[in-house]
């Protein structure tokens, strides 16, 4: 009997060193130190860390982008004042706009209330603690998840797929979801599930493996689309940001040709690689003496 009294005993010590060891619940952050939190996972051990020094950029400084940013502005403002809103869906071309507009939309309304926590893929399966740990809060959060793409059967899908369908319980209404990817339904297609597809009484039916990827994409309530700039739009992008950067008017008419060749190395003519040649062009004029 003693013997076993002992063992009983030195297995409580056991359990109460591993209680240690475990990590505890969530603690919140100091919510005045940001308006913007990211979601961190280390070790086992979760926390939402604020975010000291935020990207700047402002609605004004997104041009060529007037109908998206009228749609996400919106929405986020209907959030803002307690009525319905949608969780939103940002798709399309690479470099086009689609985070700095959600980070716009963070500092223009962050004096309202609106707060951003940045969510990575990895961890979306924590949703579910971090809708909790918000819950009850005054403030009015944008969870975001930046460059979203998802493989067959991740965990990840199928948590933000429950997320965004309720699963038993109803999403807090100070929360919405803001995503971007540059895929339409999230995850890769390929061509031989079009073959899948079947018709019935003269309607076109997809396949089970393309209505399983639409079926996550259908559940943000708003998508927006982005694409590919113009010439033309490209050059007024970067007459912007030389302009943002002090370059004076007559230096930016007379870097036309270098903006376009910049693009031309890049293969792209998108709104960052608008703002990297404005910046490096802004640079080397100030470099030789030339800038204001």
């Amino acid at each position: 009997m003693t013997e076993l009294q002992d063992l009983l005993r030195r297995a409580e010590q056991v359990l109460e060193r591993l209680e240690t060891l475990l990590p505890g619940p969530v603690q919140a952050p100091d919510w005045t130190a940001s308006a913007a939190f990211r979601w961190q996972r280390r070790r086992g051990c979760a926390e939402l860390r604020p975010i000291r020094l935020q990207h700047r950029i402002a609605l004004a400084d997104l041009h060529d982008v007037d109908e998206q940013k009228a749609r996400i502005d919106r929405n986020t403002r209907q959030f803002l004042a307690g009525r319905r809103a949608n969780n939103v869906l940002l798709t399309g071309a690479r470099g086009t706009g689609k985070s700095s507009l959600v980070k716009a939309l963070l500092n223009e309304y962050a004096p309202r209330g609106l707060r951003l926590i940045e969510v990575d893929k990895t961890d979306l399966v924590d949703l579910p603690e971090i809708v909790e740990l918000i819950e009850g809060r005054p403030e009015r959060f944008i969870l975001f998840c930046d460059d979203l793409s998802f493989e067959e059967g991740e965990d990840a899908y199928k948590a933000l797929k429950s997320v965004l369908d309720g699963s038993v319980s109803a999403m807090s209404d100070n929360v919405l979801i803001y995503a971007t990817s540059n895929r339409r339904h999230l995850m890769p297609e390929y061509h031989d599930e079009n073959l899948q597809a079947r018709h019935v009484d003269g309607e076109l039916h997809p396949g089970e493996a393309v209505e399983e990827k639409i079926s996550l994409s259908e559940r943000f309530g708003l998508w927006i689309s982005f694409y590919p700039f113009s010439q033309d739009e490209y050059l007024d992008i970067v007459a912007h940001w030389l302009g943002h950067f002090g370059v004076p008017k007559k230096a930016i008419a007379a870097a036309r040709q270098d903006a376009l060749q910049w693009a031309l190395m890049r293969g792209s003519r998108s709104g960052r690689v608008a703002w990297q040649f404005a910046r490096d062009h802004a640079g080397r004029l100030d470099d030789e003496g030339h800038g204001r």
